[in-house]
């Protein structure tokens, strides 16, 4: 009996990492497939609808774990060989549409956005579903697609008048690394100088924190030239218009300091050809604000004494999925119910306590429940009383932020471990 069950658990893991380990190969093309959608709706109704395709050389997102998901996010794209049904490519996002949903204008108001995604260019006929989920982990739309990759429909990009770029940090091994690009908002031709150089102080933040220090030649860095006809960016509350390269603006959502840009498209024009996959913008102002969503981009002002801080803290949330850990006093935001647990490493409402920094309590004294999180101030918790996801003052990221970053670093460039 125990030998039988010896092999039935060989087997088992045999399939298990047969199933993780795909070969790259075997169902893609060294390209990237972009697709762009339109997210329509309101709190009531959400739609999702295919506004065109597009293919570029190149593919710089993973090559492995593919039908793994790196985090569970606030929506997930699934791509399926059409033939065999098999998952053969999936990924994590957020986006600015389901954050826009969860406040009062979303109760009357409908709305539309642009959202981009890419996926590796399959060599056959695949089946494409794009889910978005709510604040209690549930799919609320979906949307399945076919792409046929010999549609002549899907226009080529990124061969010919690709945006200039430099690099800035060159990965130990290109083909098995994180891709970062950062792209100029509110530079003029002539003001390119100053970007590159704004490009290298926020590289250097960046790594000067662990864990990115310990990993850092394991990161391509670049710094894509995307010139503007106006300096600056656009300030509403101020009544200040700039026409610039993403159109970017302060006072999102009527929030004086969350800058963003609705403009999906143009970015991913901008950096077609480019070695990219996560997207940092830098915009050209001295006002204070920004703004990072996983898996969609970061943005953060340049010219302010806290630029340091803020463009590391975005990227916290842009690139590992970090939830903010500080509380508004005077009007909490109910991002997070408290009966449901977030997908986030770094935050919890010890509904389901598990997969976070269990491993931490008992081992470092400091690490715990820390109640006021998450934009609460009761009921969401914390593992430690300060953290750069908590605030521009505390230097490092805390224990628990740094084990879930190295999780996600090892998940993007180690290979998994296969049976024997």
């Amino acid at each position: 009996m125990k030998n039988k069950l010896g092999i039935l658990f060989a087997v088992w893991v045999w399939a298990v990492a047969s199933t993780y380990a795909q070969n790259f190969d075997q169902y893609f093309t060294d390209r990237t497939l972009r697709i762009d959608y339109s997210f329509v709706g309101n709190q009531q109704q959400q739609h999702i609808a295919v506004d065109q395709c597009s293919s570029s050389p190149r593919w710089y997102g993973k090559r492995h774990r593919l039908a793994e998901l790196p985090m569970e996010g606030n929506g997930q794209i699934t791509v399926r060989d059409h033939k065999s049904k098999q998952i053969i490519y999936r990924n994590s996002f957020s986006t600015l549409f389901q954050e826009w949903l969860t406040y009062p204008a979303a109760l009357h108001n409908t709305q539309s956005f642009e959202n981009v995604f890419l996926v590796p260019m399959p060599k056959d006929t695949v089946d494409i579903t794009l889910d978005l989920r709510n604040n209690r982990r549930e799919v609320v739309t979906s949307l399945t697609h076919q792409v046929v990759p010999t549609d002549i429909l899907i226009r080529k990009t990124g061969e010919k008048k690709v945006t200039p770029y430099t690099t800035l940090l060159s990965a130990k091994d290109t083909t098995h690394c994180i891709h970062i690009a950062f792209l100029a908002e509110g530079y003029q031709a002539h003001e390119m100088a100053t970007f590159i150089k704004d490009a290298e102080i926020a590289t250097e933040a960046i790594f000067a924190h662990e864990p990115f220090k310990s990993y850092k030649d394991r990161f391509n860095v670049i710094a894509v030239q995307a010139p503007s006809a106006e300096s600056g960016t656009s300030i509403p509350s101020k009544g200040i218009w700039k026409n610039t390269a993403l159109h970017s603006h302060f006072d999102t959502f009527y929030s004086n300091r969350y800058l963003t840009t609705l403009h999906l498209k143009d970015m991913h024009d901008w950096l077609a050809g480019t070695p990219y996959e996560h997207i940092i913008v830098l915009v050209n102002t001295n006002e204070y604000g920004g703004g990072g969503i996983l898996n969609f981009y970061n943005l953060s002002m340049t010219h302010h004494q806290k630029f340091r801080p803020v463009v590391v803290h975005e990227f916290g949330h842009s690139f590992a999925g970090l939830g903010d850990e500080y509380a508004y006093q005077e009007e909490e935001i109910e991002m997070y119910p408290k009966d449901v647990e977030p997908w986030e490493k770094n935050i919890t409402t010890k509904v389901d306590f598990r997969n976070k920094w269990e491993n931490l309590i008992g081992k470092d004294p400091k690490a715990g429940f820390y109640e006021g999180a998450g934009y609460s101030t009761k009921g969401v918790y914390r593992a430690y009383p300060d953290c750069r996801m908590r605030t521009n003052e505390n230097p490092i990221f805390c224990m628990a932020c740094q084990q879930a970053i190295i999780e996600l670093i090892k998940f993007y460039t180690e290979p998994p471990v296969t049976a024997p």
